[in-house]
């Protein structure tokens, strides 16, 4: 049958409207719906038809039929032509696009984190409209175009300070929130000629705008915090706050270690306008970051480990992040104390009041354990704690002395088991796992709560997680002891679908590989929903031999 051609002006919204209908339609036992969904899902063409596998279907089936019929290899692909399509007819009938230009070039002002999007949109308004390049101030400081702001300069200085735009910044916002310094680094000199032009010209090194939308509230975003936060331009840095800019406006140190690229950074420090704030943020930061060598840097110029930022201290947040133990090695060189209690009160109910050493001990870092004792850190922890603790250091003995003596703590163990065994998982400590599932927690125990950072989604399983975090002896040990391996999370995933994720589109790049795939394969998980092809060869092979093809 031929494809079916996409009308003069496509709506995305309105084709995954469709696959949804499409899917309903399937699930409720519509004959011609279910005949258009097997005809691109191989697998299902010679099975008989029942309620069980029109309950396989999933929308990600849904969306790839609706996609095949168009002629389109996949729905990631028919959606991008979409969406290209929209755009190229959203420039072409432009009323200003000097206006459009500017905010398709500038930082994303709809929620998104400013550190994202790319020069697709600007450059495409570029190519239709070059004159927008050489139309005012505005449009040469978001390009790094230092001739084209001095011109500007020379005929009105007053443009140094004016405001423009959509958004009415000044030309110094414009270039320091421009997604040019960003994103082509061979423009950076010039950023910066261009910046001093403006500084000479009399633009303040302090100005910037107001983020209304910024939660919990208001936020001032200055020009400082786009160098150093969102670009991560080192030199442009070193010039604000040589003219006068203060970093110490929570947004800048918060966001400038948001890298690995620790130039801007250095030079925010070396500066000596850091206050202790600034700098424990700063310290805090990097533990999101898993960054070692930021953090040891961090410290050896004065960050205080113990300092709270949002009731927790970095060795608190560096527990919460799962951070290595060569980084809390680093901490405790540098005076962290573990025993301090936690005082933030939006975390895990577990954790608020208690220490990092019980910290440690729920997310199952029995290797942090060790080192505190090691450090002549006391690891004292009673009831459920000691016991929790025991299994993060697989210590035989003591959860044994304490589940024949002490039936009650075993209880308490069990009432949290969800959390407990997810967070084990979490970090690979497979023995652990074990441990509590001796002890009797439910393999399937929900973890109800989950772990935004982690993307662990809300009433995920033990066996989510571990797929997701690609802790591939742990992923094992779960299948083994029973674990359903075709349970959703919140957000739909099964844990073939995180597994598979996990090998293409996570930062634990160390630890991608096919081991839990073909783990959950052999237990036969179902392949429905899972992305395909997935970019990984060894991943995409044993999808094929179990069933998923490039057709469904």
């Amino acid at each position: 049958m031929d494809a079916k051609e996409l009308p003069a002006r496509p709506s995305l919204d309105q084709y995954k409207k469709q696959a949804k209908d499409l899917l309903k339609a399937c699930q409720a036992g519509d004959p011609e719906a279910i005949q258009r969904i097997r005809k691109h899902k191989p697998q299902s063409r010679n099975v008989p038809d029942s309620g069980a596998l029109r309950s396989r279907f999933a929308l990600a089936d849904a969306q790839f039929t609706t996609a095949r019929e168009h002629g389109f290899e996949s729905w990631p692909k028919f959606a991008k032509q979409i969406e290209k399509l929209t755009a190229q007819r959203s420039i072409d009938s432009l009323t200003d696009p000097a206006a459009a230009f500017i905010g398709a070039a500038c930082v994303p002002l709809d929620g998104s984190w400013h550190a994202s999007g790319t020069l697709e949109q600007a450059e495409a308004i570029l190519a239709a409209y070059p004159e927008v390049a050489h139309s005012n101030i505005h449009t040469a400081a978001i390009l790094g175009d230092d001739a084209g702001v001095r011109r500007f300069l020379a005929l009105d200085p007053r443009d140094a300070t004016a405001k423009g735009g959509p958004n009415g910044w000044d030309a110094l916002t414009h270039l320091c929130f421009s997604r040019y310094l960003r994103l082509d680094r061979a423009r950076s000199e010039s950023f910066v000629r261009a910046a001093k032009a403006l500084l000479d010209a009399g633009a303040s090194a302090n100005t910037g705008w107001f983020e209304n939308d910024h939660q919990p509230q208001p936020v001032w975003e200055s020009v400082l915090y786009g160098a150093a936060g969102v670009a991560h331009d080192a030199e442009l840095t070193r010039l604000l706050l040589e003219r006068g800019a203060d970093p110490n406006d929570e947004e800048t140190p918060y966001h400038a270690p948001e890298t690995r690229d620790n130039a801007a950074v250095r030079v925010l420090v070396e500066s000596g306008k850091l206050n202790d704030d600034s700098l424990a943020w700063m310290l805090l930061r990097k533990a999101d970051w898993h960054d070692y060598e930021g953090l040891k840097w961090l410290l050896e110029h004065g960050a205080d480990p113990n300092r709270e930022r949002l009731g927790r201290t970095t060795v608190h947040h560096a527990i919460l992040r799962d951070n290595s133990v060569d980084t809390f090695g680093a901490l405790l060189d540098h005076g962290g104390d573990p025993a301090l209690k936690v005082t933030a009160k939006n975390l895990n109910p577990s954790y608020v009041g208690g220490s990092g050493v019980l910290m440690a001990a729920r997310r199952g870092r029995g290797d942090l354990l060790e080192l505190f004792e090691r450090r002549g850190i006391p690891i004292e922890l009673h009831g459920a704690e000691r016991l929790i603790a025991a299994c993060a250091r697989n210590d035989a003995a003591t959860i044994r002395l304490i589940a024949e003596g002490e039936p009650q703590v075993v209880r308490e163990v069990l009432k949290d088991g969800g959390t407990v065994l997810a967070e084990f998982a979490g970090n690979g400590n497979t023995e652990g796992v074990r441990r509590l599932l001796d002890l009797g927690v439910e393999v399937g125990a929900i973890y109800e709560a989950g772990d935004g950072y982690w993307d662990v989604a809300k009433n995920s399983t033990a066996l989510h997680v571990a797929a997701w975090r690609a802790r591939h002896e742990t992923v094992k040990l779960l299948i083994e002891r029973g674990a359903a391996v075709d349970a959703l999370d919140a957000k739909g995933r099964t844990p073939l679908a995180l597994a598979v994720r996990a090998c293409v589109d996570s930062y634990w790049m160390n630890r991608r590989s096919p081991e839990s795939v073909e783990a959950l394969l052999r237990a036969e998980a179902s392949v429905s929903g899972v992305e395909f092809p997935s970019g990984y060869a060894e991943v995409d092979n044993l999808l094929l031999r179990h069933g998923r093809s490039d057709e469904g």
